[in-house]
């Protein structure tokens, strides 16, 4: 996915500014300041006034909406795989992932993987401890099994339970679970496509997995990705105009080359450098507002930079002063300081661009001013 900056304010705004630049050196090189605004002036018969508030220089990029990178589930189980998920369903904690040869294999929540058997040791002085165990008999107690102690100890009283839950499950109640009995996971997951097909060995990656939270990705260009430090608020617009909010949650490590940027000719290692992509994950909490979107492309806005309670005015009200710099030509209304003598320049110092506006500053520059906008 490619991205697109289809906002560059403050590009927009030096292109303004070169505009009405030559229409500030005409003005102040032919006329005595007290011409009415005529076609022949130069000037044209807009006005507005001075605005104090905050300026926002805000960057759009393209994302994808989806449910974020597939995830591949390698089976330990062994045997022969007798039923597998449909595509998008939701799988949450005590649900079937798989069946191989028909006894299922059940998702639990957890960081460590399964790794060893879990069972009574043949020594009642040297029972099997770990904190494998705990996370095992956590789930256990979450999915409504009582009668043992949450604990880092695999006891009696936790392969009784576990019997009981081997009855409901449909398997052997022998108070022991295999490596390839469950699989563990952070929390509910999506399916998003199966490698094999019922009836194949159960070996290998059988089906990989998604969130089932959508978040948005954009691949940023490497050189330009200061905006996503993780937990910036940025703001997402759908194809359908509404915005919510987002928050950058992860920051790929590693650039990639950009689609098209190998392979070329008179490409090389400088050109994919300059092309290379960081991916950048965005999470979006209010899933609601999202509506019933599953993969589509978005737009994400940024805040460059911010500059609160400034002098503003647009972009096309700025002239070039014969002086150098720029300025404001006032509307003939008695001047800055009511003297009367009708239109003349005063010079500014100008700050920030964005959407069109720019921050200006100097001492004969006030809110509520009212200034002309040349033609």
């Amino acid at each position: 996915m490619g991205v697109g900056r289809r906002s560059v304010l403050v590009a927009a705004g030096a292109v303004a500014v070169s505009a009405v630049a030559v229409v500030g050196a005409l003005g102040l090189g032919g006329g005595d300041g007290s011409d009415s605004g005529g076609s022949d002036s130069g000037r044209g018969d807009r006005t507005v006034r001075v605005t104090r508030g905050t300026l926002v220089d805000e960057t759009a990029v393209d994302g994808t909406l989806d449910h974020g990178p597939e995830v591949p589930f390698e089976t330990r189980a062994e045997g022969t795989i007798t039923w597998l998920p449909k595509a998008e369903k939701t799988v949450t904690r005590g649900q079937t992932l798989q069946r191989v040869d028909e006894k299922p294999v059940v998702l639990l929540y957890g960081d460590l993987p399964m790794y060893r058997e879990l069972a009574v040791g043949r020594d009642p002085d040297r029972p099997l401890r770990g904190l494998d165990v705990k996370q095992f008999e956590s789930n256990l107690a979450m999915l409504g099994y009582s009668g043992f102690t949450v604990d880092d100890t695999y006891s009696q009283l936790t392969a009784d339970a576990v019997k009981r839950w081997q009855r409901d499950l449909g398997r052997p109640r022998t108070g022991k679970v295999g490596i390839g009995d469950i699989a563990y996971v952070s929390g509910p997951i999506r399916i998003a496509r199966t490698s094999v097909r019922v009836g194949a060995q159960a070996t290998g990656n059988v089906l990989s997995y998604t969130s089932t939270a959508r978040s948005v990705t954009v691949d940023a260009p490497a050189g330009e990705t200061g905006w996503a430090e993780r937990g910036n608020q940025v703001t997402v617009e759908l194809p359908d105009g509404h915005t919510v909010k987002g928050r950058v949650a992860e920051v790929g490590q590693d650039a990639s080359p950009a689609q098209g940027a190998e392979g070329g000719d008179g490409g090389g290692e400088g050109d994919a450098a300059k092309n290379a992509k960081v991916p950048v994950l965005i999470r979006i909490k209010d899933q609601e507002a999202l509506g019933q979107l599953s993969s589509t492309p978005v737009t994400v806005r940024y805040v460059g930079r911010e500059r609160e309670n400034v002098l503003t005015v647009p972009v096309a009200a700025l002239v070039a002063l014969a002086e150098g710099g720029h300025g404001l030509e006032l509307a003939d209304d008695g001047g800055a300081d009511g003297d009367g003598k009708g239109n003349r320049f005063v010079a500014v110092k100008t700050g920030l661009f964005a959407n069109g506006k720019v921050e200006v500053s100097g001492s004969a520059v006030r809110e509520g001013l009212k200034v002309r906008i040349p033609e």
